[in-house]
């Protein structure tokens, strides 16, 4: 069986971690930031984590 190529497009915006986890960005944190709550704005500006189906989808798309 041929080795899986990486989506690129995923490779960009997830970055897997030593431990195996995957981390991405947070969406909402770009304009209009006046209107949120410095809490707010604060968590949006933090790493999430990818859980579940999307997260073995992900390492799919990244070859892992």
């Amino acid at each position: 069986m041929p080795k899986l190529k990486t989506h690129k497009g995923t490779a960009k915006r997830v970055k897997l971690t030593s431990t195996g986890k995957l981390t991405r960005r947070r969406a909402f944190g770009n304009h209009m930031l006046s209107k949120k709550s410095k809490s707010r704005k604060r968590t949006i500006n933090t790493s999430a984590t990818i859980t579940g189906s999307m997260k073995r989808n992900a390492k799919r798309a990244l070859g892992v």
